[in-house]
């Protein structure tokens, strides 16, 4: 190991460096013969002894040996033919890619492969170099085998999973340590699980409806939903994303981008369109989400094959050769995925971030009211300024309500109606900054609340002056408090604010008497591990506002829980279960048709 130094010693303390192996050729006496043919190093070139030209001594070699690095340095002349063949160490110098731990190897490795190349050819040996931070345990230390919190790879490859591993690797700004372990592990592995689930709802459905994607690929696009347009939108600035991000060795921001991408496709496309899949009476929009959703698949499981191989590969076997017997053998000869323009619609996807935003702080408000989502509420209110994206909300209003479990949508013009703000200055920051005028910023800011918090909300500052004093107001400088209408939860964010109505009719009671039945039994299905196609009746003994609760909406507990009949006397079926709903006990068996 190491840079075998060409320096010769002699008895009279003497020494000579040796220029080339032709002048090692002509002034060697000794070993010639086993070392021929072998490269420069240890331990052939301690065999050979040396004739000083001018003394006549013999002397050997040194035992010394430089540096490792100043070996590897001349590794792109010493290895590729570049003192005897220059038109084939052309062909592959300078390198395309080089990766090392740039803390240990900056002046190592990186600087020895410069110099020489300076040196000798004077221009850079490799066209990239990608240095990262260090490796240590989840806690921040470093790994040692005495403190006992070393990783083995083969360890951590049989626990955790090779493919959790890469993402782990991947998702890194390598700018900063990797902090390594079985935590980590775990939370990625959600995320994974969350991928396969995606894949494996596919495949269940897809093998029930025995669906079969079209040869070429191709989508009815006149066919396409609201989501499925925006889906397939998404799916192609992930690949934009995907290659733009790998063609500069930036695969972290890639797999943020695919992360969010994986939420977007989980926790929205599927969820908001699994009844397309297993319920959906019209043939044609059913083939229509399966050909989306294979389409969308296809393309993300080619965008990060590179990182997770393993379960791609899977994916691909499954989802690609059992229809196409034609097709590459692995996922692993295909083409990375090309962007296909024409699926873009930025303003759908613009509208969408709206839609969903409207959603999100109307859950904000259930969370604040304490109405679980399954209690249905009369109407939902929103404030917005832009005139489009409030008619492309009202044209997919069934979204909304459904969502949020809500009978109507209303706009208003503001956030009276729904919100009153409180602005209190910051006196810790304030008093340091204007002192006797604290009391002018106090009386300011009770005049007129509402003007001020709206000035915070668009400029991010408060700006106003008394008797000739300017005052500036930034946001640590005030404490803003939101309050709610009375019979309202309301919440604000994003230029949106979004209210609930909390008056519950009677009916909207029933109703949500109903929805829990509905859950009850759906868990129970799971728990009875029915398939998802599987057919029900139920048996239970029902009676006061419960029975009138399921009298009235019988038809959405039938078809939500695929029920073929209901039973009003109960006995013992394939599964049983005992739910208390209102203070009443109630016991439920399904039996499988």
């Amino acid at each position: 190991w190491g840079l075998a130094l060409p320096i010769w010693t002699f008895e009279d303390n003497s020494f000579y460096v040796v220029g080339s192996k032709k002048e090692l050729k002509e002034l060697v006496v000794e070993g010639w013969d086993s070392f021929e043919g072998e490269s420069p190093h240890r331990p052939w070139i301690d065999e050979l002894k040396i004739k000083h030209p001018d003394t006549g001594l013999i002397g050997t070699r040194v035992l010394d040996v430089g540096n490792p690095w100043l070996d590897a340095g001349i590794v792109p002349f010493s290895t590729l033919k570049y003192s005897s063949d220059k038109d084939y160490w052309k062909e592959w110098f300078p390198a395309d890619f080089i990766t090392e731990c740039f803390p240990g190897q900056f002046r190592n490795w990186f600087y020895s492969l410069l110099a020489m190349s300076a040196l000798l050819e004077e221009k850079a040996p490799f066209k990239t170099l990608l240095g990262h931070a260090l490796v240590k345990d989840e806690t921040g230390r470093e790994m040692h085998k005495s403190w006992g919190n070393a990783i083995w790879f083969e360890d951590a490859a049989e626990k955790m999973g090779v493919d959790v591993m890469r993402w782990i690797y991947a998702t890194q700004n390598l700018e900063t340590n990797l902090l390594f372990g079985y935590g980590p592990a775990d939370e990625v592995r959600k995320k994974l699980i969350t991928f396969w689930n995606v894949y494996s709802f596919f495949s269940t459905y897809a093998s029930v409806d025995e669906f079969i994607p079209a040869e070429d690929g191709q989508i009815n696009k006149e066919a396409l939903t609201i989501l499925d347009e925006w889906i397939l939108a998404k799916s192609q600035l992930l690949i934009i994303q995907a290659n733009k991000s790998l063609d500069e060795y930036d695969v972290s921001s890639f797999m943020k981008s695919f992360e969010i991408f994986l939420e977007d496709l989980s926790n929205w496309y599927i969820r908001r369109n699994r009844r397309r899949f297993w319920k959906s009476d019209n043939d044609d929009d059913k083939k229509t989400a399966y050909a989306t959703l294979y389409n969308v698949l296809i393309n993300t499981i080619k965008c990060v094959a590179p990182v997770i191989p393993f379960c791609t590969e899977t994916m691909y076997q499954n989802l690609v050769l059992s229809f196409d017997k034609k097709a590459l053998k692995s996922i692993h000869h295909c083409d990375y995925p090309e962007v296909d323009k024409s699926l873009i619609n930025k303003d759908l996807i613009i509208n969408i971030d709206y839609l969903k935003k409207i959603i999100e702080l109307g859950r904000s408000a259930r969370d604040q009211s304490k109405q679980k989502i399954r209690q249905p509420l009369s109407k939902v209110l929103f404030a917005i300024d832009n005139d489009e994206v409030s008619q492309f909300i009202f044209d997919n209003k069934d979204i909304i309500l459904d969502e949020l479990n809500v009978k109507n949508i209303v706009r208003i013009d503001g956030t009276d109606n729904l919100i009153s703000y409180s602005i209190k200055p910051n006196l810790k920051t304030l008093g340091k900054k204007y002192g006797s005028g604290l009391v002018f910023i106090k009386n300011t800011l009770l005049e007129n609340q509402s003007k001020w918090v709206q000035m915070m909300h668009d400029e991010n500052k408060i700006e106003f002056s008394v008797d000739e004093q300017m005052f500036l107001l930034e946001k640590e400088d005030v404490f803003i408090d939101t309050y709610a209408s009375e019979g309202f939860s309301a919440v604000s964010g994003g230029g949106i604010t979004v209210g609930l109505s909390l008056e519950l009719t009677n009916e909207l009671i029933q109703e949500g008497i109903v929805r829990d039945l509905v859950r009850h039994i759906q868990n129970m299905r799971k728990a009875a591990e029915f398939a998802v196609e599987d057919r029900i009746e139920i048996y239970w003994n029902l009676d006061g506002e419960i029975k009138e609760s399921v009298t009235k909406f019988s038809e959405y507990l039938t078809s939500e829980t695929l029920t073929n009949k209901v039973h009003t006397v109960f006995h013992k079926s394939d599964f049983e279960s005992e739910l208390t709903i209102k203070g009443s006990k109630i016991n439920i068996g399904i039996k499988k048709i």
